[in-house]
This record gives structure tokens, C-alpha cells and sequence, in this order.
């Protein structure tokens, strides 16, 4: 890759390509549990460079809004959310979800400047535990289509958040990338023969293969593209594949080979160019999908004990992702605690914005050179025809999952018959 398409690939604020792409979609701007309370403390958010604040009224109605109050800039975030409003502290403005002036007590009565002015707010949509905003051209909002992670209302949906100092690029590229969950995820994605498919315990996720090189073939679609990894099985290696089908759903989102038990599912939401909310979620049947806290837990996600407040990692490149050298040499392959921690240690580490232009790629990157290249196209349609990759009639359709299973040599995985883990079917997908 040239700089310029690096560049082209990565930046998302102000008037980039690819934000202005991304922002013709749905976005998560935060979690519901963030914004649970009606009349409730107000949420900072930052997406594609632009700061806002997010906050639930005396109603229950949600309002994603411009951070900054018109009148002279100060935070809104600190404002009082009170009596279908939020407040500013500075002059007393009061602002409804949908960004319309309610008060401006510091004007004389009879004043209508109110009426000259609309506060940026975008339309909101609550789902699968996120809050959703809409960001595009505000005259022509489509309407919110569920998430394949979270087709319905009653399908169990559990999420980690991180905030991470680095491009949404590089993670979403780790995150279809399955050639490297052989080696760096060796110790928590444990290879054993015990076992017929993936299958998930309380601290392990266990594979039937050990093959670290893995076959990749691409099947390109409208909404991205799904690829499988084929890889030789433990047990009867002379008649069956074991293959891992990923799928990249356009711009940010990855649905991973799920286990017995649960789907998973990955979001990248861009807050600016080198800052990134990273979702990883757990989803399916409410009785085989871990809760919020298990699935932390289980992640080492958890706030208060492996991210501050703010979902900041506590584990840095300053600190070295509090690495054990120990662990290591007692045989924990990379001696860092939870797997997508060992993850956020290799896309931190390379940098606010990963340099594409020195990489050596290999038959183990097909799906990312497929993404870049993809995503690159998708940048020029947009500019040169305003048509958005994923969205509309270019959306995923629903019967699309990621699956693992095995299969007898020379099948053919696009047209092999599957549906996400549910508690009916767990033991066979």
C-alpha cells in the first residue's frame, strides 16, 4: 500500500472518505447500560472525531447531541439532565433529545433567538444493548436494520467495551485474521483431541486441530466478504477438514467462528483516526450465553479491574499489557491474561496508525489484503457514486453466519447448510 491509501484506508474525521462512508451507516455510540437512568449522569462520546454526549430524559427517551453548548462552547456532558432536558451549567440553556432550545434563561423574556438555533442531535435507535445514532445526511436517515449479532429483540446479547489508542483498521484486520488465534491465542484457545468441534468452558475455548497454517479461501460478497480456514483436524486427518468461517460485514464488523455454546461477534467504532471503541460480544440463546459480568470476566474486561472508568485499558504499552515472563517460561505462550488482551498488545503495538506500506504479507493474510483492497474500492464507489458498501440493498442478508464445523474433504463451504449457535442445535453447528 502507498501512504495515501493508508491514509485513505484509515482516517475517518472531518471530511475523510471512509468517515464520511462509515457515518451512512448505524452506529454504536454506547452501551444502554451507560445511560440506564432516567434524568441520570450524561455520557461523553467521541465518534469519527466528533465529541457529543449522550443522555437519557425524564421520559426515557435517549438523545445523542453535540457536546458543546452553541452558546460559547462549554460542556454539556456536565450539565443538568432534568425535567425532559439537559441543562447547560454555564447560562442555564436547556436543550431537548432532538437538540431544540427549551430555556435560555440568561436572554430577556421574549427573546427568539431560540428559535434560530438547532443544536446538532442525531436520531437514536436502542438495541442489543447499545445505543445507536444515525449520522449520515439527515435528510435521508434509513431506517435501523438489527445487527446480525443481534437479529431479535430476545436474543441474548453480552458485550465487553475497551477504548484503545489506536486505528479501527488494524483491529478489525486482527479480528478477521484466523491464521494468528493458532499462535497467539494458544494458551486460551487450547488444541486437543478431546473434542470434535470448538467448544467453550469456563476459563478455555478448544479447538480439534493444531495446525497453525491454515487454508484461506474468499468468498466476496456485496455486504464484505466471508472466507473459511481450513485446517487438518487431530482425529481422522485423511477424511475430514476443519473449517472456520469468518465473515467481514462492512465497514467495522467481524462475525467470528462461534463455539458450542454462543455466537461472537466483533465492532470497531472509529472515535477519531488513532482512538477506537472496541465491542466484543458474546450472543445467542439466553440459556448458553455467558451474562455481562461472566463474559468480562472471563475476557479480563472488566472495569474497575482490568479498565478504568472511562473503559481505558489498565494493561499498556508502558507497562507491557502487565506480561508475565514467568507464565512464559512455565509454558503460557504469550504470558498476558484474557485473549483479546493479547490481541489490543499486538494492534497497540503497532502504532497510533499501523504503517502498511513496510508489511510483508504471506497466504495467511489473503483475508486481510482482501479487506484493505475491498474497503479501498468501496472509498472511490462511494466518492464516485455515493453508493455505501453494507448498507441498504447491499446489506447482509440474515440467513449469513459465521460458523466451525467439520467436514468431509472436498466439500465445498459456501454452500455448506448453517445457522448460528442456538440451545437446539449447540451441539452441531
Amino acid at each position: 500500500m502507498t501512504p495515501e491509501e493508508n491514509d485513505l484506508l484509515c482516517r475517518v474525521t472531518g471530511d475523510a472518505p471512509m468517515g464520511q462512508l462509515m457515518r451512512r451507516h448505524w452506529t454504536p455510540v454506547c452501551l444502554v447500560e451507560e445511560v440506564a437512568e432516567p434524568d441520570g449522569t450524561p455520557v461523553k462520546a467521541r465518534i469519527f472525531g466528533e465529541p457529543l454526549v449522550v443522555f437519557r430524559d425524564t421520559s426515557g427517551k435517549v438523545g445523542v447531541i453535540a457536546e458543546h453548548c452553541p452558546h460559547r462552547g462549554p460542556s454539556l456532558a456536565l450539565g443538568r439532565n432534568e425535567e425532559g432536558g439537559l441543562r447547560c451549567l454555564y447560562h442555564g440553556w436547556k436543550f431537548d433529545i432532538h437538540g431544540n432550545i427549551l430555556e435560555m434563561v440568561s436572554e430577556p423574556g421574549g427573546n427568539r433567538m431560540a428559535a434560530g438555533i438547532k443544536h446538532p442531535a442525531y436520531p437514536v435507535k436502542e438495541w442489543g444493548g447499545m445505543i445507536w445514532a444515525y449520522m449520515g445526511p439527515q435528510d435521508a436517515i434509513p431506517e435501523f436494520q438489527p445487527p446480525a449479532w443481534a437479529p431479535t429483540a430476545d436474543t441474548q446479547v453480552t458485550i465487553a467495551k475497551a477504548v484503545l489508542p489506536c486505528n479501527w483498521a488494524q483491529i478489525l484486520e486482527g479480528a478477521i485474521d484466523s491464521a494468528h488465534s493458532s499462535s497467539l491465542h494458544s494458551s486460551d484457545m487450547v488444541s486437543t483431541e478431546s473434542v470434535s468441534g470448538a467448544e467453550a468452558t469456563d476459563s478455555l475455548w478448544l479447538r480439534p486441530s493444531n495446525d497453525k497454517a491454515p487454508r484461506l479461501q474468499i468468498d466476496r460478497t456485496p455486504y464484505g466478504f466471508r472466507y473459511a480456514a481450513i485446517r487438518i483436524p487431530i482425529h481422522n486427518a485423511d477424511v475430514n477438514d476443519y473449517v472456520r468461517s469468518t465473515v467481514f460485514v462492512a465497514p467495522a464488523t467481524a462475525l467470528i467462528p462461534p463455539n458450542n455454546l454462543y455466537n461472537v461477534a466483533n465492532i470497531n467504532v472509529p472515535a477519531d483516526d488513532t482512538t477506537t471503541v472496541f465491542y466484543f460480544i458474546a450472543w445467542g440463546h439466553p440459556a448458553q450465553t455467558p451474562n455481562t459480568e461472566q463474559w468480562r470476566k472471563f475476557l479480563g474486561q472488566t472495569v474497575g479491574v482490568d479498565l478504568d472508568q472511562n473503559y481505558r485499558p489498565l494493561r499498556t504499552v508502558e507497562n507491557s499489557f502487565w506480561q508475565d515472563r514467568d507464565a512464559m517460561k512455565a509454558g503460557n505462550f504469550t504470558g498476558i491474561t484474557g485473549f483479546p488482551n493479547q490481541d489490543v498488545a499486538m494492534w497497540c503495538t503497532m502504532g497510533a496508525i499501523a504503517d502498511r506500506t513496510a508489511d510483508h504479507l504471506g497466504a495467511s493474510d489473503i483475508a486481510v489484503a482482501e479487506f484493505r483492497k475491498q474497503m479501498l474500492k468501496a472509498v472511490q464507489v462511494f466518492r464516485e457514486t455515493g453508493e455505501v458498501i453494507g448498507a441498504g440493498t447491499y446489506a447482509i442478508p440474515k440467513h449469513i453466519c459465521a460458523f466451525q464445523t467439520m467436514v468431509p474433504k472436498g466439500t465445498d463451504w459456501r454452500t455448506h447448510e448453517v445457522g448460528p449457535v442456538w440451545e437446539t442445535d449447540k451441539a452441531t453447528a
